[in-house]
């Protein structure tokens, strides 16, 4: 069938926009105000009705222009992608399927080989910005077309929680809802200032199966977060089979805090996470601590300890008495077993050693157990990552810090090291909002939104500066987490802002601006069901 005339001017309006847009932000001083957030308001069309605004999306994009008008999504509104790539194939597939619930409509994801006409969406590689890097994405808008269009796959998924944000809150509904679905009409030019973007969840103080580590992935994702912290092992749990180690789950497994059930991931289940995970762009990172909070291990096999004898299980909060028996030939063959196993398994480039808080070990002991770790996972093909009190020893060029406390980050940045930050007054999800707060701790004090937001990685620790800084992490404890709800009530909403801090620019960022921006995303977050905690400090819509 052919195009009367209106229709092909509308068409052709709409791909001369959509290429004059994204040819002006590739080049970057053909615009003076390239990079700025426009705050000018979205002027509606008179044809669908008036559009959501482009300012409150979460984390803030680099760079927002608004336009007149607005994008209809129909049922007849398809997703094209380039013919023969089967990732972007599946990231169709993935927006398709988020759109589906609320609206009813059975979304074709259809191969092509360029735009499509007016009423769809494209979503392509062609004409991606390498400045972008590999998670950076432009999206334009116009009334007749989405162009989505990013220099690697990861910008494209990115790319896409950006839109579903951009759509009415209904748009997360699980049901159908009556619309109608309009998407404002503007261009994102996006890209994340720190390439580590995470959240850590323990599953050794209390287990969590594999269903609510996927509810935990999908939410990480719709806010731009790329590395999953899976804290497997503690004093009070161990939570990864490792077959030629059997009573670390059978026994180590068996418990949680408080006497709680405790459970354990198959190395089945844990590829089935780490799979989900990567097909949302998250790359998984698990954590084995050592040589302390080990009394799961040290209860599964006498033979770790020192003196031969099988510790009881532990089902308390008290840290810093355990501690692997650091002078014996088989702690070390322990060790490698475990690490070549879990790096087996594990496609990521990473493995966490933990390393924190010994407090039966001299010096030279932690020093001499922590290098070995690192010579183990090094000859495992993996980049060594150890909690701040790893930065005491020589590190290999490629070993990560991660800092919660003290002084010893610096140290090791000064060595050359990478940081992850994650201060515990800041981070630490597990620490309550205000003294009412139940569940809960408060060691680190009181973290309310505001306080969990209203800080610079760049500027947090005194010797570390921005190109020193790897990225952002927020860590969940959970010896007062018993359930998935409670989880939710300590994560949401600080994580949203986290994840800001790590994404979006300093100077973008004010907490008078983002609350207002927050508080949008109350009935996003009632949409998916979530248990958030409503700040005082947020004017909730």
């Amino acid at each position: 069938m052919g195009l009367n005339v209106q229709t092909f001017r509308k068409i052709r309006q709409s791909l001369i926009f959509l290429i004059g847009t994204l040819l002006l932000f590739s080049c970057g001083n053909a615009n003076p105000n390239a990079g700025a957030t426009s705050t000018a308001p979205v002027t509606p069309s008179a044809t669908p009705e008036a559009p959501p605004t482009m300012n409150n999306i979460i984390p803030k994009p680099h760079s927002v222009q608004p336009a007149p008008g607005g994008f209809l999504l129909t049922a007849a509104t398809g997703i094209h992608v380039p013919s023969g790539n089967e990732e972007i194939t599946a990231i169709g597939r993935y927006l398709a399927e988020k759109l589906q619930p609320a609206t009813g409509f059975n979304l074709e994801v259809i191969p092509a080989s360029g735009a499509p006409g007016a009423g769809n969406i494209y979503i392509t590689l062609e004409g991606g910005d390498p400045a972008l890097g590999e998670e950076g994405y432009t999206l334009a808008v116009t009334p007749d077309l989405i162009a989505l269009v990013a220099y690697m796959p990861a910008g494209l998924f990115h790319g896409i929680q950006t839109l579903r944000q951009l759509l009415p809150a209904p748009i997360e509904q699980p049901t159908v809802q009556p619309g109608p679905w309009v998407v404002p009409a503007g261009v994102i030019r996006d890209q994340p200032r720190f390439t580590w973007r995470g959240a850590m969840l323990d599953v050794a103080r209390h287990f969590f199966g594999v269903a609510d580590v996927k509810a935990f992935l999908d939410e990480m994702a719709y806010y731009k977060l790329n590395r999953f912290h899976l804290h497997l092992s503690d004093d009070q749990g161990w939570r990864i089979e490792i077959k030629s180690w059997p009573n670390l789950t059978a026994i180590g497994g068996a418990t949680s805090v408080g006497g709680d059930p405790g459970g354990f991931f198959t190395q089945e289940q844990y590829a089935e996470i780490v799979a989900y995970a990567e097909s949302r762009y998250v790359t998984v990172v698990p954590e084995i601590d050592m040589p302390g909070h080990t009394n799961a291990a040290l209860a599964s096999y006498a033979e770790l300890n020192c003196d031969g004898v099988a510790r009881p299980p532990h089902t308390g909060m008290e840290v810093g008495f355990s501690t692997l028996c650091v002078g014996a030939d088989i702690t070390y063959k322990f060790i490698d077993d475990v690490i070549r196993e879990l790096a087996a398994i594990t496609p990521g480039p990473y493995l966490h050693i933990g390393g924190d808080e010994v407090q039966t070990l001299g010096t030279d002991e932690y020093n001499a157990f922590v290098q070995k770790a690192q010579s183990t996972v090094h000859k495992y093909g993996k980049r060594m990552i150890g909690w701040d009190e790893v930065g005491r020893i020589d590190l290999l060029p490629l070993t990560i810090v991660q800092y919660w406390n003290g002084p010893l980050a610096a140290e090791a940045a000064r060595k050359g090291a990478k940081v992850i930050m994650s201060p515990a007054s800041r981070t630490y999800l597990d620490q309550k909002y205000t003294p009412a707060t139940e569940p809960g701790l408060y060691w680190a004090g009181y973290i309310e939104v505001q306080e969990s937001y209203s800080w610079d990685p760049a500027t947090q620790l005194e010797g570390v500066s921005e190109g020193q800084v790897l990225g952002v992490e927020a860590p969940l404890w959970t010896e007062t987490i018993r359930t998935f709800s409670d989880v939710q009530y300590m994560v949401f909403p600080r994580l949203i802002g986290l994840a800001e801090i790590g994404w979006s620019t300093a100077a973008g960022r004010e907490w008078s601006e983002y609350r207002l921006r927050l508080a949008e995303h109350g009935p996003r977050l009632d949409a998916r069901n979530l248990n958030y905690y409503r700040s005082p400090q947020v004017p909730w819509v």
